[in-house]
């Protein structure tokens, strides 16, 4: 059987189970997206993200497509709607002579005939009451042309580029239908699906006959009633007929006819063209064998591509007050060549549609919006194969977001989780401001968020935890800043012994007997607390130490461990030089309280030990054993009997070759039969002086010059030397020593006597 290696099986181990809900979660999102599932909940959210995505594109205002409002000006200069038909010829009058306009569409419709001149009643009062009255027949009869208000209007609309307008009725048979753009005989046994109605309430006959041509202003809701697409055939009986924004176009284009597109190849058909009865686009036939396609959607539907909050200032389309047109203020330019809509915006007339960018949209604006669709030839639409592109980004994100997640800290994950569902946002945007392709994106947030929250709780319910724990073992002994850096990964931490190459180093305070001595008890605790709260904190805070025990005065600690540091020895040095400092500051304080002075001596030593949790079953501590532990012991109690404040080992002073030292002796300390050098740290090495480092150099040759038994040249070098230091001393001394007792011919230059 084959095995996977031993770090993948580890990898396995720690995030298999994270990956497998983070994979399920992904399964789910992927078989909503292919449709073997579905929920109200992600569809309304589609919705409203749709509808955010739309207003995210700023209107540009189209001086092709005047709206001619009858808003509340017009009213309260011609009186409550609806106005008469006298007045509104008079409107087409203007827009058709005066301003020239190339087409009119009219988002009203005239099913009634319009009788407010009283013709009628005066006709039948000749007739009856008043038929006595001499010449009244007559006199009538020459107002009858002036009285007839749709006359009037008929009048005005023929032979003039008008498009009235009508709706389709499930229950009613009013006015009369203009000529249909094709039939069912025409499409030669091939369906259709469209929009079917089973009536209309249309215009008056006289009115239709004189018009250039009629649409449906219909306008179809979605089940929560907000307008998201329009019908642009619909067909009534065995006819289909254009809406209002495709008349309207057609006059404007002077197009010639529009025809379905009918797919040749049935295997080739999508679902939406299916729904259509296999046509998927409208083509306008144009002068000249030109031509331009109009995509469809099912039922012959498109998407309404809102532009603007809708209104006056909406910002896509210019609004002027019909009342300005019929009086001639508007400005001729503002119109001439245009074409115009004439819809109303005055709350009354209750022609505001709720919409995915306004809950009260000028229903007038919505067939603006698809008149300017089909001039500029740029439809919203949703590709046939889009749910396969859905489902694949939901599988890549996912999966994606969930492999990272699992091995990232928490910041990480954060960062990476809104970078995740930014960039599915963004590539959605890209694909729709830049293609015009509309695909939905609730599902693949909704996947991102709960992979993302999944993956966070894990880390807040298991790994955070497992930090905590970590904090609770670690916290006394290390800085709080390490802490934080474990607990990222706290898998790679853990009190288990090791060998390891570590620093260790021990602090003592000199003559601590005398000094306790010398002080009342709260006196004592007061500076031993201060004391070791400054040593504590150069360990930790400065060069990142673990603080290992306290043993009364004593302080130990180590560097390398739980952490790993290459520098250890360095880190080590550093923080003994800085201890020295900071018991020098100690001392001044000291001392000017009245207490006891202050002196410390360090010993460091580096080398293989053995680190870890280690103790009986009543205690344990993470601590360092081994024998370069016990040669740093040593070192520090070495301190004392060379009058220096810091020894390190012969390793430590190799490793941290960056300071300058001082070579104190070769010494035989107590459990070790082979001599060890020992060295006292200056400082760093590119900080010392001249002067400095001819001084140090005086003491090496010193050193030597014992070493080799030239006790009169040794002399004289010391007499070059500073006297008051604790060092001249004893170097005097040990030569004194030997002048009185030499060593021997054989001497190795090790100082006799063993250290305690």
């Amino acid at each position: 059987m084959m095995r996977l290696p031993a770090r993948w099986s580890k990898t396995l181990s720690k995030y298999g189970l994270r990956w497998l809900l983070s994979a399920l979660v992904t399964a789910v999102g992927v078989l909503y997206a292919l449709n073997f599932w579905q929920s109200d909940a992600v569809v309304r959210l589609d919705n409203l993200l749709a509808g955010e995505r739309m207003k995210l594109e700023a209107p540009v205002l189209d001086p092709r497509i005047v709206i001619v409002d009858i808003d509340g000006k017009a009213l309260t200069e011609f009186g409550r709607f609806p106005w008469s038909r006298n007045v509104q010829a008079q409107l087409i009058r203007q827009l058709t002579g005066h301003y020239q306009v190339k087409a009119v569409g009219y988002d009203i419709s005239f099913p009634e005939p319009d009788t407010s001149s009283g013709y009628g009643v005066l006709e039948k009062l000749s007739a009856r009451e008043l038929r006595d009255v001499p010449q009244l027949k007559d006199k009538l009869q020459s107002l009858k042309s002036s009285l007839d208000y749709d006359g009037l209007f008929a009048t005005a609309l023929r032979g003039q580029p008008v498009i009235l307008g009508f709706n389709l009725s499930p229950d009613q048979v009013k006015g009369a239908l203009p000529p249909p753009l094709f039939s069912e005989a025409d499409l030669n046994g091939r369906e259709l699906l469209a929009y079917n109605a089973a009536g209309y309430e249309a215009n008056v006959p006289v009115l239709q006959q004189a018009a250039a041509g009629a649409g449906s202003f219909s306008v179809v809701t979605d089940l929560d009633g907000v307008v998201r697409n329009a019908y642009l055939i619909q067909q009534v009986g065995d006819n289909y007929y254009p809406s209002l924004a495709v008349a309207t176009s057609m006059l404007y284009l002077d197009a010639l006819a529009v025809k379905p597109l009918l797919t040749e190849s049935v295997d080739q058909l999508s679902q939406s063209q299916l729904d259509s009865g296999g046509y998927d686009a409208l083509t306008i036939l144009l002068p000249g064998r030109k031509q331009r396609l109009i995509p469809v959607g099912e039922a012959m539907s498109t998407v309404v591509q809102f532009r603007g909050r809708g209104g006056p200032a909406g910002g896509a389309f210019r609004y002027v007050s019909a009342a300005d047109v019929l009086t001639g203020r508007a400005p001729q330019q503002l119109l001439q060549e245009t074409i115009v809509l004439i819809g109303t915006t005055a709350p009354g007339l209750v022609d505001l549609r709720a919409t995915p960018v306004n809950p009260e949209y000028p229903g007038v604006e919505i067939h603006a919006n698809i008149i300017k669709s089909i001039l500029d030839q740029r439809f919203k639409s949703r590709h046939y194969m889009a749910f396969v592109l859905e489902a694949g980004q939901i599988l890549l994100f996912g999966l994606g977001l969930g492999l990272a997640l699992a091995t990232l800290s928490p910041l990480r994950s954060i960062l990476l989780g809104i970078a995740a569902i930014a960039a599915s946002v963004g590539l959605n945007l890209y694909l729709y401001h830049a293609h015009d392709l509309m695909f939905n994106s609730a599902m693949l947030i909704i996947v991102l968020f709960a992979v993302f929250v999944l993956n966070v709780a894990w880390g807040y319910f298991f790994e955070v935890r497992k930090g905590q724990a970590l904090v609770s073992r670690f916290g006394e002994y290390v800085a709080p800043e390490l802490v934080a850096e474990m607990a990222e990964d706290p898998e790679k931490y853990n009190m288990d012994g090791e060998s390891r190459e570590l620093s260790v180093m021990f602090v003592d305070v000199r003559g601590f007997t005398t000094i306790s001595e010398g002080l009342t008890p709260k006196q004592l605790r007061e500076y031993i607390n201060l004391y070791l709260t400054a040593m504590s904190e150069d360990i930790r805070s400065s060069h990142r130490g673990t603080l290992d025990k306290y043993i009364g005065d004593a302080v130990m600690a180590f560097w390398g461990a739980p952490v790993a540091f290459e520098d250890h020895a360095s880190r080590a040095v550093a923080t003994a030089l800085l201890m020295q400092a900071s018991a020098a500051r100690l001392n001044q304080d000291f001392l000017a309280r009245g207490w006891p002075a202050l002196k410390i001596g360090i010993g460091v030593n580096s080398g293989l030990m053995h680190v870890g949790d280690m103790g009986s079953s009543i205690r344990r501590a993470y601590t360092v054993m081994g024998d370069a532990v016990n040669l740093a012991s040593r070192l520090e109690g070495i301190t004392k009997v060379y009058g220096v404040g810091i020894a390190v080992g012969a390793v430590t002073r190799a490793a941290a070759a960056e300071f300058a030292y001082r070579e104190l002796d070769l010494v035989r300390v107590k459990g070790k039969h082979e001599p060890v050098a020992i060295f006292e740290p200056l400082g760093l090495l590119s900080e010392q002086t001249a002067a400095q480092q001819e001084e140090l150099a005086r003491w090496q040759h010193v050193l030597a010059d014992v070493r080799a038994q030239r006790w009169d040249a040794a002399t004289a070098g010391l007499q070059t030397l500073p006297a008051e230091s604790p060092l001249y001393t004893l170097y005097r001394q040990r030569i004194a020593y030997y002048l009185e007792h030499p060593p021997g011919a054989e001497w190795d230059g090790v100082t006799t006597f063993e250290t305690k």
